[in-house]
Order: C-alpha cells, then sequence, then structure tokens
C-alpha cells in the first residue's frame, strides 16, 4: 500500500493560513487528509486549532446572538454580558472538549478496533474534526456541523489512521456520536438556563 501524502497542519506561526489550509484539508477531503495524518504528532497546535476554531464560532455565534436580540428590541446589558461570557467559555474550553471527545473516542476505538490508539493520536484526530465547529454559529448549520464532526469527520478518522473496516469506524463512530450528543444537547439547555446547575 502506498504512503499518503501528509496532510496540512495548524502552524500557530500562520495562524489564519495554516487554519484555511486545515480546514479546507480536512472538511473536504476528509479520506485523503485522515489517510495521511501521522497519529505520533504533536499535540499542541491541534489544540492551538481547537482554540481559534473555539474562539471564531464564539465570536460569531455571539454576534449572531446579539444582532438577533437587537433586532428584537429585547437586548438588554445583562444578557450581552452573558452572551458574550459564554463566546468567551466556548473559546476557552474548546481543548477540554475535545479532550472529552478524545477519551470517549478512545474507549470505543479500544473497544471495537484494539488497543491501537492512546490519547494523543485520538486527541490529534478529534482537533482537526473540531474544524466542523467553524460552522457550528450559522443557526441553520449547527446542528450539521457538530454531526459532520463527531460522526462523519471522526468516523473518516478511525478509518483512515487506524485502518480499520469502514463497519468498525461506523460502529465505533455510532457509540461516541449518542452519548456526546446527549451530553451536548444537556449543555446546551444548561446554559440557557431551562435546567438548574
Amino acid at each position: 500500500m502506498r504512503e499518503e501524502a501528509k496532510p496540512p497542519e495548524f502552524d500557530p506561526g500562520r495562524p489564519l493560513g495554516s487554519a484555511l489550509k486545515v480546514l479546507r484539508a480536512a472538511l473536504l477531503s476528509p479520506r485523503r487528509f485522515y489517510a495521511g495524518l501521522p497519529a505520533d504528532g504533536p499535540v499542541r497546535e491541534p489544540a492551538l486549532f481547537t482554540l481559534l476554531v473555539g474562539a471564531f464560532s464564539g465570536l460569531m455565534g455571539a454576534a449572531v446572538s446579539l444582532g438577533t436580540g437587537l433586532a428584537a428590541g429585547n437586548l438588554g446589558a445583562a444578557e450581552a454580558g452573558i452572551t458574550l461570557l459564554q463566546a468567551l467559555l466556548a473559546a476557552l474550553l474548546s481543548p477540554a472538549f475535545v479532550g472529552v471527545v478524545a477519551a470517549v473516542y478512545l474507549l470505543a476505538i479500544r473497544t471495537f478496533v484494539g488497543r491501537v490508539a492512546d490519547f494523543r493520536g485520538v486527541y490529534r484526530i478529534s482537533a482537526y474534526a473540531f474544524g466542523a465547529m467553524a460552522l457550528a454559529w450559522i443557526p441553520a448549520l449547527g446542528a450539521l456541523a457538530v454531526t459532520y464532526s463527531l460522526m462523519v469527520l471522526m468516523g473518516f478518522g478511525v478509518r483512515y489512521v487506524y485502518r480499520t473496516s469502514s463497519l468498525t469506524a461506523l460502529v465505533t463512530a455510532l457509540s461516541c456520536f449518542v452519548p456526546l450528543g446527549v451530553a451536548l444537547i444537556w449543555l446546551r439547555i444548561l446554559a440557557a438556563g431551562m435546567v438548574a446547575p
């Protein structure tokens, strides 16, 4: 089997240019991207990538929310402050969120694929799959971006980084998507203040 070309990775020295290259490669050509992604690479750059994506998505989501509230005439200082705080927390916690996703996927990979993975490798896969969250701020695309990230991109990551079958990758992705999806819905409700902490 021939060696796949190494995909672009995030470079903190060129944050915007390298992030756009990673997004284009991971989102539009996930098979090629993950087939060449080394699992044993650095974690710092993917973590910084998630921070950048989280900051962009949080900022854009806050802008949409503030704009909607302003247009509806029900935007007060308290609502604006809470919206901005949520955006800041979303950005700052994005590397930790990716860590949770990686931990859940690591457990599933070890269950369905075998002891082929470690946390570092799965974190790298998860961090670049998190790139889909750059579209999550768009109201009609939020749920689709989450699904594309957690199911499709992570499925490609498991399939091609760990050289497993498509069916095994699908089972692994489904077994992770359900609990992660439920947790995200619960967090969204909690953030909206509908559930007591």
